[in-house]
Parts: C-alpha cells; structure tokens; sequence
C-alpha cells in the first residue's frame, strides 16, 4: 500500500537504534532486499534510510547513549508534536527527547507511555513517513506487550485518540488499537509463565514477509536468532527473532 500522508494517531514510521549501523545495513539488506541510503548530512550522524522499490521504509540511526539497548521503534504521525507532547505528559506519561526538528524534513520527539514502554511522534514537513506499508518488506503491525492492559489502554487513548476493541478470539486477551475506524496496533497482556518477571512493557514492531518459514531460516543464516520459531495465529503465521546486534522485531505473513 502506497502511503502519501497519516491520519494523526496513524504508525507512520519505524527505525532502528543500532550499536554498528555497518552490521545492521548489511543485514537488513541482505534480509529484505532493501537498499540504503545514507545521510551526507554530518549532523545526521549516519543515518541511514532503507528503501523497497524506491520508496522509503524505515530507518536507521547510532544509539542515543551508550547505555541504551539496540531496539526498533515506531512513530505515531502528528499534526502538532507540542501539543502531543501536552497531552503525553497530562496522561501521566514522560516525554524522553522534547520535540526537535529533523533536518527540515519534520520534527520529532520520544515518549515513555505509564507502563514504560517508549515510543515517538513524527510531525511531518518534506518527509510525512514510510512511502509503502503492508506489504512485503515493509512495516505492517505494531504490538504493545504489556502488564498493565487497562492503564496501557487509557493512556493512548488520552495521548493518541485511540479506542480499543477486544479480540473476538475465543480463549485469547488481545487487544486491537484503533485510530478512527481502523486498527493501527495491537496490545497481548504479558500474563503466563513465559515470560519472564522483568521483561519490562515493550512495543514489538512487525514487517511483513512472503514467507515467515523462509525468512527466519534466512535470518540464522545472515547472523540473527529467531527466539520463537514460526508459528499461526489469527492474523497469520509469523515468528519473533533477533537481528545480529540484538535488536528484536517480528515478521509476519500476514492472512
């Protein structure tokens, strides 16, 4: 799906903060087929834009501190960043990177939600986000795992306008996120055994692939783990695994 322009509330943009952006450029490549263009800008510090088919779908950047574990993150699209910013902190949540702008292409900031799940905003100029999505190669679904559903639900409903929808799922806790009336997320209660006592709340970013099967084979192939090995679901078979400096993300094919 070609994107122009999100709705305020909409994922529209995903990146990665990685320890050796030379690693994580041949991987990601190597893995999707992705080409990358890296900033001439020296204030960009590297940063790198991966693109399918000439349209840009994610990014890459160095980590922001030493101390900060090499992670994906997503953007929610805005139409005004301070006042997203407002309404983080008036529904208990912390604004991590004050809203800042972005070469002249938009302006950003980075949030910690009331679970401590962190997450950012995009207010877009030249650059309104991921020009394709949904489709192999790209971006497709976000997931919010979580010990505190109810108070993960109240607050993106106050920062973002979301509502939430119960899974129709029998025997399954899972919540959809819906901007308007379509679904943009998805959150899964971290509530059994496996998962253990101090993994913290944490938003899991998915691409969607051709096939899961091959594409985690590919994965251990390249460097990366696959930490559950691929597996059906209501949205279609998919699988969680490790990039090669440890930055975690799903692949889905999604039904």
């Amino acid at each position: 799906m070609k994107m122009s322009r999100y709705l305020p509330g909409t994922p529209c943009w995903i990146d990665l903060g990685s320890p050796d952006l030379d690693v994580s450029r041949a991987f990601y490549t190597d893995l999707f087929g992705w080409t990358a263009e890296v900033s001439p800008d020296p204030a960009a510090g590297g940063y790198t834009t991966f693109h399918q088919g000439g349209s840009p779908v994610a990014g890459a950047g160095q980590l922001m501190s030493d101390s900060a574990p090499p992670a994906w993150t997503w953007y929610a699209a805005t139409d005004d960043l301070d006042a997203t910013a407002a309404r983080v902190e008036g529904a208990g949540g912390k604004v991590m990177v004050p809203p800042m702008d972005v070469l002249g292409i938009g302006r950003m900031a980075v949030f910690m939600d009331t679970t401590g799940a962190p997450f950012s905003a995009w207010q877009g100029g030249s650059f309104p986000g991921a020009g394709i999505v949904n489709e192999p190669s790209t971006f497709c679904w976000n997931e919010l795992m979580v010990r505190e559903a109810d108070a993960a639900a109240d607050f993106y409903g106050r920062a973002l306008g979301w509502t939430t929808q119960a899974s129709d799922q029998p025997g399954v806790a899972y919540t959809e996120f819906k901007c308007g009336d379509r679904s943009v997320a998805g959150m899964m209660p971290m509530t059994s055994d496996r998962y253990p006592d101090d993994l913290p709340s944490h938003w899991m970013v998915y691409l969607a692939v051709a096939d899961v099967d091959e594409t985690a084979e590919r994965i251990g192939q390249l460097g990366g783990v696959i930490s559950i090995e691929p597996t059906g679901s209501p949205a279609g078979r998919f699988a969680v695994a490790g990039d090669p400096c440890g930055a975690v993300f799903g692949i889905v094919t999604l039904t």
